[in-house]
C-alpha cells in the first residue's frame, strides 16, 4: 500500500509550513488562546475537513490528505494546543451531517473565525464509558420554544474557556439507555444556571472540570438532529473524535518518545536489554499505529475504526508513560533541583507524561468499552447481558 503524498498535498505542505513558521516566531512557549485561534481564523485555517457540499461558511476546504498534511505540520511547529477543537473537528461535522441550515449558518463562521468556543457536554459522574446512562434532564418550557436543562456533567475540557456546550441529556421522562435522549447546543453564559468547578488532577494541572445545569436555557432551534434522536447525533460525533487528528497526535507521541529514549541513552538505562527491547517496541508499535490511521483514513461508517484506532493509542501512550518513569530508575520519583516548600509542586515532562497516561485508557472510551464495540458490532458476538 503507498501511503506518499502526491505532489499537491507537498505544495500545500510548503504552504502551511510558511505560515507556521511566520506566526510561531519567537514564540516556542506561546500559550493557547482567543488571539491565536481568531488568527487561525483569519488564514483560513479552520474547517479544512467540513463536508465542501454543505456550502462554506468562511472556511476552506481540502482534501483528506491535505488534512493530514496540515495537522502534522501544526503539530511538527510545536504550535499552540487548541482551544477550538471541540467546534471545528466535533460540533462542526455534527451540524454539517445532522444540523439545519439555519443552525449551520449561526455558529459554522463564528467556528470558523475563531470566536467561539465550545465545550462537550457527555460524561455525567454515573455515566462516563456508559453514555447511555445519562441523566441530565431537559425539559420543554415557554410554550415548547425553549429547553429548561438540569443536572450535572464532569470531566469537561475547556468548561471555564468555552462560550457553548453542545449537551447530551434525557428529554423524555421516564425512557431508558439511549432512547429519549436529545443534543442541544446551550450557551455557557448563564449566571445562577450554569456553574463550573475545575479538577485538581494528581500532576497538579486542572485540565477538566464539572458543570452543574440548574435550569439553564436552550432555545428549541438549537436542538440538533430532532428531539429523542441524540443518541444517533452523539454517536456521529463520536466517530469523528479520532481520524486525522489521530495522525498529529502520533508526531507528539514521536517528540516524548525521542525524548525517553534520550533520556534512556544518557543515563545508561539503554544498555539494560530488556529496556532496549521495550524503546524498539515502542519505536515499532508507533509506525504500526500511524500505518493503521492512514489506512483507515475516511472509514468513519465502520464503528470499528475509532475503537481499534483508541486502544492502540491509549495502550501504547500509558506504557509510554511506565518506560519514562523505568529509563529514569530512582530519580523519577525526585522533585525538581529547585523544589522549596514555600511554592507549589513541580513536575517536569516526563513526570506529568507519566501522571496523565495513566487515564489514557479511560477517558474518550475505556478500553473495556472499545472492546465490546468491536466484539458486538464488528465481530457480532451476543452481547453482554445488562440491567
Amino acid at each position: 500500500m503507498d501511503f506518499a503524498f502526491g505532489p499537491e498535498d507537498e505544495a500545500f505542505r510548503q504552504e502551511a509550513r510558511a505560515w507556521l513558521a511566520e506566526h510561531t516566531a519567537g514564540e516556542p512557549a506561546r500559550a493557547a488562546g482567543r488571539a491565536w485561534e481568531r488568527e487561525l481564523g483569519d488564514g483560513g485555517w479552520i474547517g479544512l475537513g467540513w463536508n465542501p457540499a454543505r456550502g462554506t461558511y468562511g472556511n476552506r476546504t481540502t482534501t483528506l490528505t491535505g488534512q493530514v498534511v496540515w495537522a502534522e505540520e501544526y503539530a511538527r511547529a510545536q504550535a499552540p494546543a487548541r482551544l477550538g477543537h471541540f467546534g471545528e473537528n466535533l460540533l462542526g461535522p455534527t451540524l454539517l451531517a445532522h444540523g439545519d441550515h439555519a443552525q449551520c449558518a449561526r455558529f459554522l463562521p463564528a467556528i470558523a473565525r475563531g470566536e467561539e468556543l465550545w465545550c462537550q457536554g457527555y460524561s455525567e459522574p454515573g455515566a462516563g464509558s456508559d453514555l447511555a446512562a445519562v441523566r441530565t434532564a431537559a425539559v420543554r418550557t415557554d410554550g415548547g420554544r425553549t429547553y429548561r436543562i438540569s443536572g450535572q456533567k464532569i470531566w469537561t475540557s475547556l468548561a471555564h474557556e468555552a462560550d457553548w456546550c453542545f449537551v447530551l441529556a434525557r428529554s423524555t421522562e421516564g425512557s431508558r439507555r439511549h432512547h429519549g435522549l436529545s443534543f442541544l447546543l446551550v450557551p455557557m453564559d448563564q449566571p445562577g444556571r450554569i456553574e463550573v468547578r475545575p479538577i485538581r488532577q494528581m500532576s497538579g494541572a486542572a485540565d477538566f472540570n464539572q458543570v452543574f445545569f440548574d435550569g439553564a436555557e436552550a432555545r428549541a432551534e438549537h436542538l440538533v438532529g430532532g428531539e429523542g434522536n441524540g443518541w444517533r447525533v452523539a454517536m456521529g460525533l463520536l466517530a469523528r473524535e479520532r481520524g486525522v487528528s489521530t495522525l498529529a497526535q502520533q508526531i507528539g507521541f514521536a517528540a516524548e518518545l525521542a525524548r525517553v529514549i534520550r533520556v534512556a541513552v544518557e543515563g545508561g538505562a539503554a544498555a539494560e536489554p530488556a529496556v532496549r527491547d521495550r524503546l524498539v517496541r515502542q519505536w515499532a508499535d508507533l509506525q504500526i499505529m500511524r500505518w493503521n490511521a492512514l489506512r483507515t483514513l475516511g472509514a468513519t461508517d465502520d464503528p470499528g475504526v475509532p475503537s481499534v484506532a483508541k486502544l492502540l493509542w491509549g495502550g501504547w501512550h500509558r506504557r509510554l508513560g511506565e518506560l519514562a518513569m523505568q529509563v529514569r530508575g530512582a530519580s523519577a520519583a525526585l522533585g525538581p533541583d529547585d523544589w522549596r516548600a514555600d511554592r507549589p509542586y513541580r513536575l517536569d515532562a516526563l513526570q506529568r507524561l507519566f501522571l496523565f497516561s495513566r487515564a489514557d485508557t479511560i477517558y474518550g472510551g475505556s478500553d473495556e468499552i472499545q472492546r465490546n464495540i468491536i466484539a458486538e458490532r464488528v465481530l457480532g458476538l451476543p452481547k453482554e447481558p445488562r440491567p
